[in-house]
């Protein structure tokens, strides 16, 4: 039944398919809720028709019969079809509204499972409000189109047949005339859907513009208080608002006019039946009642045709939120490995790179999905160095140079165009990447806090982990002394990305999960960034005091915290240009070791 309505309705072949593909997808699924639907909308498109053909008995038995029996029993018959009508309507509302309900929760649910196995890559590429808002508005159109197909294509043209039928009942002749009127209403109609179609994905984009924009400046209020960028701002928001104000209208405006078409076509078809049914009870003896009949059903039937001629140009609107939901799912998701070897609990976690070359924009092998895309310069290239395990390895180099790219690689969020990274002699791509990441605790130079409480957030990093051995952590990271004095302590929740705490504090609670996660391979990039002086040196005697025996990697721009680094690799325009001991590097005067450490002495 429906892959004969995406035929008929949606005369893209790529439109039938998502359609096809969503209905495959939820009507097997909600069979049972359906054909409870469907039964009421039968009921209910029966007793309107049921209730057009009783006014042929009205007129006869009542109004020129004079049956006073007759009256009553059809008054309490319409008491009754009425009542059941109102009962019938009520319970199809309630199930189509729960069907509504669980499949945008679902469509929620599938979407963010997607996200999380997406690769860092996608990401990159999006902007997160801008994203999220979309696909929000774009799950509700999902909801609504199948909706819309239900009651459309059920109850309106089950209702419609029905009213149809009666009309042939009443008066065959009068009824093939008012066919003409279909196809003219169709090949007007067909036209405004084209353009439906086009506006609402410029429509859905924009407005997803909008949510980005008032969110940068509500997560940024500070700057734009700072830098007095109200105006711009607000005349930037005005810009987006109208031009989503202007789609929407346009929208509106199209799905307008499908009501005088109808309205004037109807009219016609009416006027046409009042003369020629008119003309046949004075003149050929045509029984009234059934000309009262007819006309009856005529008007009924007047609604559900007006919506099935709307019905195109709903659903090619709704058909673009689907189209978008679908062209998101089927972003290929991270194939986590290439091979199934793991890191063992007793690695030595020994990190090597062997001439790797990588371009974020660059033509390589992605390292989850195994996606290729056009070639740019290198960020890194030919590099070759080792993290020694046990040890710490720090990393300098000026701004730029390829640092943080090469944490993001161990992490395997990329894969190299060319050569190798080993750990323990086994390259990545044949580590299974959960197990690859759950050996390693990450502390970024902009720390991510997410909702929840401060012990939630903690706990991120080992689900299994003790409140005893949370707080331990906290107290070595520093952030025991703060977190006790919040008014609900540990269980306090968090602001936006831990707003309502300071930039050193959330580094410390980043500190702390990493602690928490104890993990034998460490990754720092900058993780002593936001903090004072005090608070450095304190968090940095924990750090020296977690880095004892694991493979620690250390980004670091101030050299005075990498100092004791049992070796320094420098790095400059994606090649390593020299490594050694602090004091070995501070030696070779030229060297880019020795210009850093001067700036930073300076």
């Amino acid at each position: 039944m429906f892959s004969s309505f995406s035929k008929f309705f949606l005369k893209s072949p790529d439109d039938a398919g998502v359609f096809q593909r969503m209905a495959s997808e939820n009507f097997k699924r909600y069979r049972a809720e359906y054909v409870q639907a469907i039964v009421c909308l039968l009921i209910i498109a029966g007793i309107t028709a049921y209730s057009a053909w009783l006014m042929g008995p009205i007129v006869k038995d009542v109004f020129y019969g004079n049956d006073l029996n007759q009256a009553l029993w059809l008054s309490g018959t319409v008491i009754v079809i009425f009542l059941i009508k109102g009962f019938v309507t009520y319970r199809q509302n309630v199930i189509m509204q729960r069907i509504g309900n669980n499949m945008v929760a679902r469509y929620q649910r599938r979407l963010f499972d997607h996200l999380l196995n997406l690769d860092v890559g996608f990401f990159a590429s999006q902007h997160s409000v801008a994203l999220v808002s979309r696909l929000n508005q774009n799950v509700l159109g999902v909801r609504d189109m199948l909706n819309n197909v239900v009651l459309g294509y059920v109850r309106d043209l089950i209702t419609l047949i029905a009213l149809i039928g009666v009309m042939f009942y009443r008066d065959v002749y009068m009824s093939l005339a008012i066919f003409i009127i279909g196809p003219l209403a169709l090949m007007t109609l067909a036209g405004y859907a084209r353009r439906v179609k086009k506006i609402a994905r410029e429509e859905v984009q924009i407005n997803s513009q909008v949510a980005t924009s008032m969110q940068e400046a509500s997560h940024g209020i500070a700057v734009v208080k700072a830098f007095t960028m109200e105006d711009q701002l607000r005349v930037k928001l005005n810009t987006l608002t109208a031009e989503a104000e202007n789609r929407s209208n346009k929208i509106a405006r199209i799905t307008a006019r499908t009501s005088p078409l109808m309205e004037t076509l109807a009219g016609f078809a009416i006027a046409a039946v009042i003369a020629y049914g008119g003309y046949r009870v004075i003149e050929n003896g045509y029984e009234p009642s059934d000309l009262t009949s007819f006309m009856t059903a005529l008007l009924l039937a007047y609604e559900p045709a007006k919506k099935l001629a709307r019905l195109r140009v709903v659903l090619e609107r709704s058909m673009v939120n689907a189209r978008m939901i679908y062209e998101v799912l089927d972003v290929p998701i991270a194939s986590g490995t290439k091979g199934s070897g793991e890191i063992k609990p007793d690695s030595l976690g020994n990190i090597e790179f062997k001439d790797v070359t990588f371009s974020y924009s660059g033509k390589y092998s992605n390292g989850e999905t195994g996606e290729s895309v056009l070639k740019a310069p290198p960020v890194i290239s030919g590099m070759s160095f080792t993290v020694e395990a046990g040890r710490t390895t720090a990393l300098v180099g000026p701004s730029g140079g390829g640092k943080s790219t090469i944490v993001a690689l161990i992490q395997r969020f990329y894969a190299p165009e060319s050569g190798a990274i080993e750990i323990d002699g086994i390259s990545l791509e044949n580590i299974d990447t959960f197990s690859l990441r759950n050996n390693m605790a990450y502390v970024s130079q902009n720390p991510i806090l997410f909702q929840g409480s401060i012990r939630e957030n903690l706990r991120y990093a080992r689900p299994d982990a003790t409140d005893i051995e949370i707080e331990q952590a906290a107290k070595s990271a520093q952030a025991n002394d703060f977190i006790s004095a919040l008014p609900d302590g540990y269980d306090t929740l968090l602001g936006e990305n831990g707003a309502n705490l300071s930039g050193g504090q959330r580094q410390r609670l980043s500190i702390a999960r990493a602690i928490v996660r104890d993990a034998p391979i460490l990754l720092l990039d900058e993780a002593t960034s936001a903090l004072d002086n005090e608070s450095e040196a304190q968090v940095q005697n924990a750090l020296d005091g977690l880095m004892k025996g694991r493979t620690t990697l250390v980004i670091a721009h101030r050299l005075s915290t990498i100092s004791s680094a049992d070796k320094i690799v420098v790095v400059d325009g994606g090649k390593v240009v020299d490594q050694g001991t602090h004091k070995q590097l501070l030696k070779r005067t030229k060297g880019v070791y020795a210009r850093l450490n001067n700036v930073s002495a300076g």
